[in-house]
């Protein structure tokens, strides 16, 4: 069949997460009326989302949130999944330190690599190196 949607099935817990991280605006206009003439007239906004994604958009917080709180520090950061093993993590660590789960490195990381020389690399027939440690610089 050309043109259909293939759409992944999640459960409540990853509608919920999504709708979390991404938020939720729910816009309503109600009117009563009577004889063409409106007798009432609602507007309702409803938003839902993580206090995170909602200081990312600049949302109005509940009054007597306490902004000052260690947590508030910690939703202006970035975070990002490592792409070996998806442990999520802040990204500037990941970038600069790597995972400590799995041990990726970022290519962007300021870490010396040790650099080998091709001499004393060896191809093997099924595509894989081997390194003469005996003999490396």
């Amino acid at each position: 069949m050309n043109g259909s949607v293939v759409r992944e099935s999640g459960g409540l817990v990853d509608v919920i997460d999504r709708i979390l991280d991404k938020g939720l605006v729910l816009n309503a206009d109600i009117s009563v009326s009577v004889a063409g003439t409106e007798l009432l007239g609602i507007k309702i906004t409803a938003t839902l989302a993580s206090f995170e994604t909602a200081a990312k958009y600049g949302l109005e917080f509940p009054s007597g949130t306490n902004l000052d709180a260690p947590a508030w520090k910690k939703a202006h950061e970035i975070y990002a999944n490592c792409p070996d093993c998806g442990n999520r993590k802040e990204e500037k660590f990941l970038i600069e330190k790597g995972c400590p789960i799995c041990g990726w490195v970022s290519p962007l990381s300021k870490k010396k690599h040790a650099i080998i020389p091709a001499s004393y690399i060896e191809l093997n027939q099924d595509g894989t190196y081997t390194v003469d440690e005996q003999n490396q610089p």
